[in-house]
């Protein structure tokens, strides 16, 4: 089969095509022939050598694809309802930047009726991300508020449409007016620029000095201290990247005061019950308001796999909105 490598740690030109051996399902998996693969950030952290490879995953990059079962356990199979042929996009260890990748059953999800495949590639690590951190571990709840840091990224447009789907304000930074613009448009009810604005500031202004119910943070560094002055009394923060750097220092007393929740997360890791348990979550809460159109995926941009490397040059210069894709064809 066709993939894509990492040669060795650097910059994006060390994703090189190549050929590899088809692999092959084991125990509670499926082998999926992959139509489509997302682009995630922490392909770019594999790709500079700062994101470990989880024991027994391949080495190949790509956490989330979309395409069609070609064989499997035939047991995981049957217990998770797929027959071969079926279309699925799945969540998976690593190894998405191949033709065909194998994933546990429990992991895979139907396309959603109405999506062609580099729509439900773009899927998986977002939603799975998104589901976790902000409603399963900071409880987000109808009415109140978010503040996503990064809203033009693939996992901010999935915040934004998740919690204006459960009928939340939400309020999100960007670096550029243009992306602050972008983010409205899809939906947020205020976008700061952090670049001109005070997002502290901003976010107590735009809820009334109340601040938000839970802040999807991406940053840390500096931001977590300054997000402990914004966040709302009994509010939650919940961390997930470390983009701004991994050091930080915050004022124990409000956190006290203010009896704020500080959670922290990393998904690729993770058993597959866990990642099976969020899978039928999202099947049964989120699937029907993709397939009536209440949400969907943001697509930046598409490129042929074998442009894998243009791919990450874009995802790093930052100026993507949503979701950069690879399709096999």
């Amino acid at each position: 089969m066709k993939a894509i490598e990492i040669i060795h740690s650097g910059g994006p030109e060390v994703l090189v095509p190549c050929e590899r051996q088809r692999p092959h399902p084991g125990p509670g998996e499926v082998l999926i022939q992959v139509s489509a693969s997302g682009v995630n950030r922490p392909d770019v952290l594999q790709r500079k050598g700062q994101y470990p490879v989880p024991p027994g995953a391949s080495d190949l990059p790509g956490l989330e694809i979309a395409g069609v079962i070609v064989d499997g356990d035939a047991e995981a199979m049957a217990a998770a309802g797929w027959l071969p042929g079926d279309r699925v996009c799945a969540l998976v260890a690593g190894g998405g930047y191949a033709q065909f990748c194998v994933a546990p059953a429990g992991q895979c999800l139907p396309v959603p009726a109405g999506l062609d495949d580099i729509q439900a590639a773009a899927l998986p690590e977002t939603f799975f991300t998104v589901w976790q951190n902000v409603f399963e571990i900071a409880g987000l709840q109808r009415g109140q508020t978010l503040l996503v840091q990064g809203g033009s990224s693939g996992i901010g447009v999935t915040a934004i449409a998740l919690a204006r789907a459960w009928g939340c304000q939400v309020i999100v930074t960007a670096g550029t007016d243009e992306k602050c613009s972008a983010c409205v448009a899809l939906g947020a009810d205020a976008a700061i620029n952090y670049r001109t604005q005070d997002f502290v500031a901003e976010t107590l202004r735009l809820t009334a000095g109340r601040g938000a119910d839970v802040i999807l943070d991406m940053v840390a560094g500096d931001y977590l201290g300054r997000e402990l002055r914004c966040v709302a009394d009994d509010g939650r923060i919940a961390v997930i990247a470390v983009q701004g750097g991994a050091q930080c220092a915050i004022d124990a007393g409000l956190l006290l005061r203010k009896r704020i929740v500080v959670s922290g997360s990393t998904l690729r890791p993770r058993t597959v019950a866990y990642k099976t348990r969020i899978a039928q979550a999202l099947r049964a809460q989120v699937w029907p308001l993709i397939e009536s159109g209440h949400v969907q995926p943001v697509i930046h941009q598409v490129f042929d796999a074998a442009q894998a490397s243009q791919a990450h040059a874009l995802m790093e210069s930052g100026s993507h909105v949503g979701k950069i894709m690879l399709t096999w064809r």
